[in-house]
């Protein structure tokens, strides 16, 4: 193990040479087309068997080790989001609204140059390692179902994921068995009044005043109809109406989240947030319409598993900085392949504010810790080799 560390560190100059390359040509989710055909290139050119535009776009590769043993995936995501970068980085993106805001670049940038020392080695390996490259993490429905269906996870044992983690500090690596990151659901609410002139409020049915009412009652579902002992978040993150100032709308439309780690919590929220806008808009003499979309499911991590997990890494890691972390709202389509095969997937921490990585993800400053790569690298190592012990 500890010559493949070495390996790593060595190659370490060209993790980041390909996460800055990555990093300035950033693609939207399924709008990815130069950054799967430059990973299936790379992982080509170390002779690794490669799957093209596997479930739309993704890349899958096998290395195949000369001894006998388990199959072991390890999955990195590539897309980008819909941001202007304001970092100031030279290796800044050079796609006007579209940026690296979440650390997709680094995890791609790690995976390949794993990629690189395993098939260096892979006489002594046992079993096979599967790398799945997937796009669309960022946008519902993500590319991990149209992937899984194609076949990515046929054969596989055990699945592993890490997530480079400004909220926690580099050199520390967060783990949880069970779930770590919630379901991430939409709603949008139009709301229909009836306009009118400002000056005669009593001739109308203001739909301002009844989305407001609809926002504020909207928190009452988390706070008076959940269990206080169980998580759930209800956000309406926009609110469009109006026109002139002396017009009363006829229209608003409401859209926001809702994140959960429980599957009757969620089933709660939607029913009482439909009692909630309809009770409101009847009482107020409007209507509406409700659409609510379930996105990822919550990221539960298999028990046993990431039991494992901890103990591996501690043994190759300071065992202090390896922490049990508390669950976050945060959603992930890594959850669908947990669903299918046992895993973890895992926080490695890559904020440090000496190198400007002290903004939060999806933040047109966001940067991360690039020496988070080499930690992350090493453990997703040690996961895949030592499963087959």
């Amino acid at each position: 193990m500890s010559t493949l560390f070495d390996q790593l560190e060595t190659l370490y100059p060209e993790m980041v040479d390909i996460r800055r390359k990555l990093h300035a040509e950033p693609e939207l989710s399924f709008h990815e087309v130069k950054t799967p055909a430059f990973i299936a290139d790379y992982l080509e050119d170390l002779g690794v068997e490669v799957k093209r535009n596997v479930g739309g776009r993704g890349v899958v590769g096998y290395i195949k080790g000369a001894l006998p043993g388990k199959t072991v995936a390890l999955r990195a995501d590539f897309d980008a989001l819909p941001i202007q970068e304001d970092t100031g980085l030279e290796y800044s993106s050079k796609t006007p609204g579209v940026m690296h805001a979440c650390g997709h670049d680094g995890h791609t940038a790690t995976l390949l140059v794993c990629a690189k020392v395993l098939m260096e080695n892979r006489d002594q390996l046992k079993g096979t390692i599967v790398l799945i490259h997937q796009f669309a993490e960022e946008l519902a429905p993500g590319g991990a179902i149209a992937m899984i269906k194609d076949g990515c996870l046929d054969g596989v044992d055990v699945i592993y994921g890490t997530h480079l983690w400004n909220p926690i500090p580099v050199g520390e690596v967060g783990y949880l068995g069970g779930p770590i990151m919630a379901a991430a659901d939409r709603f949008e609410v139009t709301i229909q009044g009836k306009g009118g002139h400002g000056a005669s409020p009593h001739e109308t049915v203001d739909a301002v005043a009844v989305g407001s009412s609809v926002v504020q009652n909207l928190q009452h579902v988390v706070s008076r109809q959940v269990d206080p002992l169980k998580s759930a978040v209800v956000t309406t993150a926009s609110f469009q109406a109006g026109g002139p100032f002396n017009v009363i709308a006829d229209t608003a439309e409401l859209i926001g989240t809702v994140r959960s780690f429980d599957e009757d919590v969620q089933d709660l929220v939607i029913e009482k947030m439909e009692q909630m806008i309809k009770g409101t808009c009847e009482a107020m003499g409007a209507t509406y319409s409700f659409k609510y979309v379930k996105g990822y499911p919550a990221v539960v991590n298999d028990a046993t598993e990431t039991e494992r997990f901890a103990e591996v890494a501690k043994a190759i890691h300071n065992p202090e900085k390896v922490v049990e972390t508390a669950p976050v709202m945060g959603g992930e389509d890594f959850a669908y392949y947990l669903r299918e095969v046992p895993g973890t997937f895992f926080f490695t921490g890559s904020g440090n504010p000496d190198v400007g990585a002290d903004y939060p993800h999806h933040h047109p400053k966001f940067t991360f810790d690039e020496q988070a790569m080499l930690t992350a690298g090493k453990l997703l190592i040690q996961a895949a080799i030592t499963y087959q012990e």
